[in-house]
């Protein structure tokens, strides 16, 4: 008798099990068809025309007539430039300078420092609208309104807060006595940060390098207000600015196909950094 509710116990369990998996898998199912169908619908309302957008066809067939009016277009191709060189240096002066500031921050001790973390942190979190009026009182000063380079010294105001946060973070969880063999050696502390620190802050710099870039990337707000004509001009700006044939049309389609075009760099950058991106996130979770 036991031997029987032993065995109708196991074949109970493993069925729970097997409806656990299976609910698993569903809710796993459901939740990639909810982050992954709007992308799949992107792409396919690029490749529409005309009416055909309002068809709610799950397989249409492919048209790539809007990718190629893309490229044709030199104000376009222009904007992908701009927005290119302007994420890259945003991104290199927000390392450069974060990295600095980070080692001072997590390594050097003075009275100043809780405060100056604490303003760093404030920074980070202000909304882009609250230093608007200042920011472009600043570049028209500088004599930089109107110019592409315009938007890396007002994108640092957002980019260079959030990647000095995470890597004095970062530079915390490495253990003292590195830096002290190297004190004992007659190390200094550019020594220290360049030949022994930058070298372990490999997947930190990666992760806080794409993120800044991400921002740097798809900035909306800034970008249109400091620049006007279309050569300087970035991706967001020229994709807002994209019109139709006429006053009443929406262009649909060519703004998704645009959208596209933009998103397959960012995807292609953390697919390829994928493994560094996460080691730079839990570096800091467990301490070694």
């Amino acid at each position: 008798m036991s031997m029987r509710i032993k065995r109708r116990s196991a074949a109970y369990y493993r069925a729970m099990r097997r409806v656990r998996q299976f609910a698993l898998g569903c809710l796993t199912a459901l939740l990639l068809f909810y982050v992954l169908f709007p992308y799949y619908w992107a792409i396919v309302s690029s490749t529409k025309q005309g009416a055909e957008l309002y068809n709610s066809v799950l397989l249409p067939a492919l048209d790539f007539r809007h990718y190629k009016e893309l490229f044709r277009d030199a104000n376009f191709a222009t904007s992908i430039l701009n927005s290119l060189c302007v994420a890259i240096a945003t991104t290199a002066l927000s390392l450069g300078l974060g990295t600095l500031a980070a080692y001072a921050l997590g390594r050097l001790n003075f009275p100043e420092r809780r405060s100056l973390l604490l303003t760093v942190l404030m920074i980070s979190i202000f909304p882009q609208v609250v230093v608007l009026s200042g920011m472009f009182e600043l570049i028209r000063w500088f004599g930089l309104y109107n110019r592409v380079w315009s938007l890396v010294f007002a994108y640092l105001i957002f980019t260079l807060p959030f990647t000095t946060w995470v890597l004095t973070s970062f530079i915390r969880e490495f253990p003292r006595e590195l830096e002290e063999a190297a004190i004992m050696d007659g190390c200094s502390h550019w020594r220290i940060l360049t030949s022994i620190l930058l070298p372990l802050m490999g997947p930190a710099l990666v992760s806080t390098g794409l993120l800044a870039f991400i921002l740097a990337w798809n900035e909306f707000l800034f970008a249109l207000t400091f620049t006007l004509t279309e050569g300087s001009r970035t991706v967001p700006v020229a994709i807002g600015l994209l019109a139709g044939n006429s006053r009443y049309e929406y262009p649909f389609g060519p703004i998704m196909a645009a959208s596209v075009t933009v998103t397959l760099p960012l995807i292609v950058l953390v697919l390829f950094f994928q493994r560094k991106i996460v080691a730079g996130l839990t570096a800091g979770a467990v301490k070694g």
